[in-house]
């Protein structure tokens, strides 16, 4: 069976990538990694990684305005956001979601933009990004409210909340993925409900260039052939080999992502 690995989370416009992006995603390739879903957080950063994704053939791209940048949104930066969201290799909206950790900006204006975003996914039948901390009530919240309006489709990204979220965001029809944070020597409870996801809905990620996993937490910057080790903690604690798990989470992948799989064109 051969591996393939979807990296669904890396920040591949970030500048620590200028020098080698090219090498970058030679080795995410080498490693396996054959798909990698490269994530905006601005109208900025947005338009790069929509580029980044027509120039190399592995990357689709997501655009939206992470919370933490929401302060900074300048006029005009939404309407952007909704134009790139037609972009042929644009398969998702995000990162999206709430932040109490961070005091980048006022919660009321997290919670307004997190809105346009679910309802933008929701109006093109794309799905959502959602970045989660120390937050989880508020969260509930909105997906509840959102889902009041259709159904909805989404991942929760990097996920670090407990099991009763995980269970209620399954019961809503959403995605789980894991980043490098899961293999921490300290993270006994995260992949302890990593194993109760279902086959169907784990996702993993890197999360690139941040949250490296071990054997080689600390080395900076993380990228997206880093993959692999997330990939090995998870079949592990799974029980299963490392060839079905990454076949499964990379077919999980791409029916979430359905323009992936849909318009073979977009590849």
């Amino acid at each position: 069976m051969s591996v393939a690995w979807f990296d669904t989370h890396a920040h591949l416009d970030d500048e620590q990538f200028d020098r080698n992006r090219d090498a970058i995603v030679s080795d995410a390739v080498s490693a396996g990694v054959n798909s990698i879903l490269a994530v905006g957080t601005t109208a900025k950063s947005s338009e790069t990684v929509v580029s980044l994704a027509s120039h190399y053939l592995p990357i689709f791209a997501a655009v939206g305005i992470q919370p933490n940048y929401c302060a900074e949104a300048l006029t005009g930066d939404w309407d952007r956001i909704v134009e790139l969201a037609g972009s042929p290799r644009v398969v998702a909206i995000g990162e999206t979601g709430l932040d109490r950790y961070w005091d980048h900006a006022p919660f009321h204006l997290q919670q307004d933009f997190f809105d346009r975003h679910l309802r933008l996914s929701q109006e093109l039948d794309l799905p959502f990004i959602v970045h989660m901390r120390d937050c989880q009530s508020d969260i509930l919240e909105m997906l509840y409210e959102a889902a009041g309006r259709g159904p909805l489709c989404g991942v929760m990204h990097s996920f670090t909340g407990d099991r009763e979220m995980a269970e209620k965001c399954l019961d809503m029809g959403l995605y789980i993925s894991f980043a490098g944070m899961v293999t921490f020597k300290k993270s006994d409870s995260l992949r302890t409900i990593a194993t109760v996801i279902p086959d169907d809905r784990i996702l993993i990620e890197t999360d690139s260039p941040y949250l490296a996993p071990e054997p080689v937490r600390g080395k900076r910057p993380n990228q997206p052939a880093n993959l692999v080790h997330t990939g090995q903690c998870l079949a592990q604690q799974r029980g299963i080999e490392l060839e079905t798990f990454a076949n499964q989470t990379t077919r999980n992948a791409q029916r979430l992502f359905q323009k992936v799989v849909d318009n073979p064109s977009k590849r």
